[in-house]
């Protein structure tokens, strides 16, 4: 394969331990929901890992493997506690190699973050401290038990050698046991393992020693570290460059610098909020006192900046854990050059970590393929058909790639003059300006692939039957929706938030924006940016961004406050004039302010206009999307794709 040479330091071997990365490229610990509820891997969890090291990633790290049964956080996360788990890890290991990679075990032990309702007992910890996710007290370990746990660490790494794995990653940050232990804020011991930063890193230098012991000298021991946790009172970075010596003298092979703790939980899986490569200055400063390989995490998805961070000497390792997520391939691609076909992160958070909230499976906006690594690539339909897709968003657009890898003739009917139908749209505020690049990344897909696009066409009922398609995909999409608020129908004043992100109306002075969803606080923000501007958001639930992930809402909450942005909760709108908005407070107040612009952000509502004349028409047919019912780009993209692969 052409090697590309602009990125010779991401593709330059390191050694650790006798044991040879091909590259700089590492998969970080990723939680899935893809093993059972006994901590086995599942032929799922296996084809995930395995589909990166095809794709050529030099080291992958596994999702955190819990030591011991109370050490859970979610009901199927992998374990190493007992024996009986080791032949389907084994063979995860084994898949792996198959493909030049290394793989490392991260392992963990939950601690306060334990969650009761899976532990059925209250979570343990070095300290009675609360639980971030609920009302649980913990109860603390005892000093007998925490010599106990110890020994789990060592032996579920033991498990993890006789399975084939080349090392172990120690989860030492975002608040699990071992930070809890390393944390001031969390740790409030009064014996040996409290106290002094000399004994709060005893825990893990014990561990650190078992290990060691019991796997020998040709076994990588690596260890995760929050160097922030950007909480008051827990560590910063000075204090964890300290930490950092003391676990390289005690024998660490490598650092992986993270920042934050569940109680800062937009550090520990940044959003688009923070820039691409902005926890690398981390990685810097405690590389700076250390001489073992440091790994930077976190927001790197592009090839350009991950091999920047390694020349500037701040880092040895990229880790490209979502970005692993949203393109497997991401270092083969960029190795031969294939830049336009990277299928790069946008940090957007919704598939990959607010899901498991809901314990449900990770899957990604950008990439429909997760999960369904075993299924294997897109095989050639017996008869190829022609098939008409009626939309350009990313739901028609990913139908239009599938059906067109199945060998089909393709043709894309969109009305505008772009693509992306409300995707696009959301690329204008703050923040979200990547997702243009995954809008063009489909055009360079339908390009290379050969599918027609016909901007300006809007098809009817009537044109419909025209077209003479085998097969009809509808991705119509969805239209703004306004509330029903006596006279904003009427306002001259009104409009939605996509018209004020599109550029088709003029913003105003005094800007209020009606609901505070992700939709309308980030339109607030975008009108915001102009200083001369007063924006308001009324929003009728008790507060607002609810419905995004919180490396989303956090920040985005904190910039328009920054702004100067007034927001109202649990207010109700009751009448909108052509110079003013009226609202009643949640005590009965009723407050008209001024405002020469009403933006509304209530929702959307599908736009299915044709499903009656595809249906008349005995052609086969679906549809997708928003078309179906309004929701995120997660279902539409999923929903596409599926479509077009099943033709």
């Amino acid at each position: 394969m052409r090697r590309f040479n602009m990125f010779d330091h991401l593709f330059s071997p390191l050694t650790i331990r006798g044991k040879t990365l091909k590259n700089r490229c590492v998969v970080p610990a990723m939680l899935t929901y893809f093993c059972d509820t006994h901590g086995d891997a599942t032929e799922k969890y296996i084809a995930y890992h395995e589909e990166k090291a095809k794709g050529g990633f030099g080291m992958i790290i596994t999702e955190d493997y819990a030591v011991a049964p109370k050490g859970i956080s979610f009901a199927t996360v992998p374990g190493l506690w007992c024996d009986a788990q080791m032949e389907s890890h084994s063979k995860l290991a084994e898949r792996v190699h198959r493909h030049g990679a290394l793989i490392l075990v991260q392992l963990f032990h939950s601690g306060m973050q334990g969650d009761e309702a899976v532990l059925h007992e209250p979570p343990k910890a070095p300290s009675p401290i609360m639980s971030p996710f609920g009302d649980a007290v913990a109860k603390p370990f005892t000093t007998e038990e925490i010599k106990a746990l110890t020994k789990q660490f060592g032996d579920a790494a033991l498990r993890a050698k006789k399975c084939g794995f080349d090392g172990i990653e120690i989860h030492g940050g975002h608040g699990y046991l071992v930070d809890q232990f390393l944390s001031p804020f969390m740790n409030k011991r009064l014996d040996e393992y409290g106290g002094s930063v000399w004994n709060r890193t005893r825990f893990a230098r014990e561990i650190i020693r078992d290990i060691r012991e019991k796997c020998g000298e040709n076994f990588i021991l690596a260890m995760r570290v929050s160097a922030d946790e950007f909480v008051e009172g827990g560590l910063t970075i000075e204090e964890s460059k300290v930490i950092a010596k003391i676990l390289q003298d005690a024998g660490v092979d490598m650092l992986d610098i993270s920042l934050g703790n569940y109680s800062s939980l937009e550090f520990c899986m940044a959003s688009s909020h923070k820039g691409p490569g902005w926890y690398s200055d981390w990685a810097k400063e405690i590389k700076s006192v250390v001489h073992i390989p440091v790994m930077a995490v976190n927001r790197i998805n592009d090839p350009f900046i991950a091999d920047n961070i390694l020349a500037e000497g701040k880092s040895d390792l990229i880790a490209m854990g979502r970005g692993s997520i949203c393109d497997p391939h991401f270092p083969e691609k960029a190795r031969s050059g294939r830049i336009e076909d990277l299928r790069k992160c946008l940090g957007c958070n919704v598939g990959c970590v607010n899901v498991l909230w809901t314990a449900h499976p990770i899957r990604c906006v950008l990439n429909p393929t997760v999960g369904h690594e075993s299924d294997g690539p897109i095989t050639k339909a017996d008869t190829p058909k022609k098939v008409a897709v009626i939309g350009a968003g990313p739901a028609g657009l990913y139908a239009a790639i599938a059906a067109k890898q199945r060998g089909h003739e393709v043709t894309v009917y969109e009305k505008e003059s772009h693509s992306g139908g409300n995707f696009y749209y959301a690329s204008f505020p703050p923040c979200k300006g990547e997702i243009t690049e995954f809008l063009i990344w489909q055009l360079t897909q339908c390009r290379e692939l050969g599918v027609e696009i016909k901007y300006g066409t809007e098809i009817t009922p009537e044109s419909l039957r025209t077209l003479g398609a085998d097969h009809i995909i509808l991705a119509t999409g969805a239209h703004p929706s306004a509330a029903p608020i006596k006279g904003l129908a009427e306002s001259k004043i009104a409009c939605f938030a996509t018209d004020v992100l599109g550029g088709s109306v003029k913003p105003g002075r005094r800007c209020v924006v009606i609901g505070g969803g992700e939709v309308g606080a980030e339109t607030a923000h975008f009108l915001a940016l102009d200083e001369l501007k007063k924006v308001t958001i009324l929003e009728m639930r008790d507060d607002i961004v609810l419905d995004a992930p919180a490396a989303v809402s956090v920040p985005l909450i904190k910039e328009l406050k920054d702004r100067d942005v007034r927001i109202l909760t649990s207010v109700n709108v009751t009448e909108v004039k052509d110079d003013s908005v009226t609202f009643a407070h949640p005590d009965g107040r009723v407050e008209v302010i001024p405002a020469d612009m009403v933006v509304t952000a209530t929702g959307y509502r599908s736009y299915n206009p044709l499903e009656e004349a595809a249906k008349a028409s005995g052609v086969p047919y679906a549809v997708v999307g928003d078309a179906v019912k309004a929701r995120n780009a997660l279902e539409a993209t999923t929903e596409g794709y599926n479509a077009g692969r099943a033709i």
